[in-house]
């Protein structure tokens, strides 16, 4: 079929309903994402600037892979675990 890919790549890889397996809520999981993507992007950014102090990917990554795709392949694989905080106020 032209113009159609088999096996979609980035946001739709891995399959939303597959990640929402390892969460409690769509909510839960924007949230554990977006903290994760923003460690990766500040690994990311110190790793340019020759001091790393923030834990990098767990998975394999390509340069092309962006920091949101790349937490929520780890999410997927199991490779983070997500514990309920308090609020703070």
């Amino acid at each position: 079929m032209s113009g159609i890919v088999a096996h979609p790549e980035g946001i739709t890889n891995p399959p939303i309903d597959d990640l929402l397996e390892r969460v409690d809520s769509k909510y839960a999981l924007v949230v554990y994402a977006a903290k994760r993507a923003r460690q990766i992007n500040t690994y990311n950014q110190q790793v340019a600037d020759g001091m790393i102090s923030t834990p990098g990917p767990l998975v394999e990554v390509s340069p092309e892979d962006k920091p949101l795709g790349t937490a929520l392949r780890e999410i997927n694989e199991g490779l983070l675990s997500m514990e309920q905080g308090t609020d703070k106020e």
